[in-house]
């Protein structure tokens, strides 16, 4: 039973002086626990009081005195103290949580562990998360905060006649975004480019899926022999370097020399075809060149699952006068479909951000008029070029961050669609 004492003790209190970290642990009598958290605050904020005081006004003023202040140098600093800043809060609430659990504890007149107690009970339940600690702090600097450098950009000024040091950087919010909606220029590249992204995704993807679906199936039939070398041969494209076969189609593909247009096309039909020079048949062979490069893992994956289908449920379904067609229907694509909807689902995520091939083959060529993108540009290609070519830095950074955000999305509601996550892998 809680005493009088005990029942006297104030949950409030507690909270309201954990405010001050290590202070509520103070009163709830916790005396070294609370001593660390006071130490760990004051010397959080001794150690970082200048990152995160420059940070933070770097990041708001982006800078005030021109080839003085480096924008991007102040940029990062305040993505820095962002980053300092998250994980300040996340030990700063676990202390208001902590004082207010023992604070109850103590009213209910329930036992508080001692610190031995405390420290084994938070080595147990924290191990995993020690061992991916230092995962998670490369992860937050090498990927989280390139990312929000990337973000951030997307809402300044940083083109190559505005950049620092010579050059201030200013906040000009969503200007960049609506500068691809609302100015001809970019309003029709963008949107070509978009459009075309999607085009090359969905068929390109589509395309390579459906043959190594094909191929997986008839390959797997039981009249077909020599199995293992047909599976061998067809996953030959697989072993061969990309960027090696993308050379080699390239060459190909020539409009003057390539062995389709002189060997293949010229007897037939006597002209040749312009695979370089026109944006309609340049993304004719680009779909075919990935078609090539992808359907061999696909046609890998498939194989494997048809390999796991037992062969009872096809008696079955023959015995009952099951067709063919009906048999694929209902036995061989729903099990196709559940063991690698997510993969499947990444080749589309992949194809969308090719950058390789679209750049490799032809450097997002031939060239369209009236855009600032080549007539095959994907809108990674575009970002690139942008970047490293016309230094449209803050445009880059808004197709990028949008660009993000289709994939995000897409993936997410895919994902969640697919039966795989639903069932948690449960046949």
């Amino acid at each position: 039973m809680a005493s009088d004492q005990t029942r006297s003790h104030s949950v409030k209190i507690a909270t309201l002086l954990s405010i001050i970290p290590g202070l509520g642990q103070l009163y709830n009598k916790r005396f070294i626990k609370g001593t660390i958290f006071l130490i760990l605050s004051a010397a959080f904020l001794i150690v970082f009081y200048d990152i995160l005081n420059i940070g933070y006004w770097g990041l708001f003023t982006l800078g005030e005195i021109p080839a003085v202040d480096d924008s991007r140098l102040l940029l990062s600093q305040g993505i820095i103290a962002l980053i300092l800043t998250s994980f300040g809060l996340t030990f700063y609430i676990a202390n208001l949580f902590d004082a207010r659990r023992d604070a109850k504890k103590i009213q209910d007149g329930s036992a508080i562990t001692s610190i031995k107690e405390s420290f084994l009970n938070a080595w147990d339940s924290s191990f995993p998360y020690l061992l991916v600690g230092p995962g998670l702090f490369l992860l937050v600097f090498i990927v989280i905060f390139p990312l929000l450098f990337m973000a951030f950009l997307a809402f300044t000024n940083y083109t190559l006649m505005n950049s620092p040091p010579k050059n201030l950087l200013d906040w000009v919010a969503f200007d960049n975004f609506t500068a691809l909606v609302t100015i001809p220029m970019w309003r029709s590249t963008f949107l070509s480019v978009l459009s075309w992204t999607l085009i090359w995704t969905f068929v390109a993807t589509t395309i390579q899926i459906a043959l190594a679906m094909f191929l997986a199936v008839i390959v797997n039939d039981p009249r077909v022999k020599m199995k293992r070398l047909i599976r061998t041969v067809l996953i030959l494209p697989w072993a061969v370097p990309g960027f090696v076969t993308i050379l080699i189609f390239t060459a190909l593909f020539n409009d003057n020399f390539g062995a389709i247009n002189r060997d293949i096309i010229m007897p037939l039909f006597g002209d040749g075809i312009p695979w370089l020079s026109d944006p309609f048949w340049t993304r004719i062979a680009l779909i075919g060149i990935q078609t090539w490069l992808g359907f061999p893992f696909v046609f890998a994956l498939f194989t494997g699952v048809l390999q796991s289908i037992s062969s009872e449920w096809y008696e079955a379904a023959d015995m009952d006068g099951a067709s063919r067609m009906q048999k694929f229907r209902f036995i061989t694509f729903p099990h196709l479909m559940f063991a690698t909807a997510p993969l499947l689902i990444m080749q589309y995520a992949g194809n969308f951000n090719n950058f390789n091939l679209i750049y490799l083959f032809n450097q997002g060529g031939p060239a369209v008029q009236g855009q600032n993108a080549g007539g095959t540009d994907i809108l990674i290609s575009w970002v690139y070029d942008l970047t490293f070519q016309s230094s449209q830095f803050s445009i880059a950074a808004a197709i990028s961050l949008i660009l993000g955000l289709i994939v995000a999305i897409f993936a997410f509601f895919q994902f969640r669609k697919t039966s795989t996550f639903k069932e948690g892998g449960e046949m």
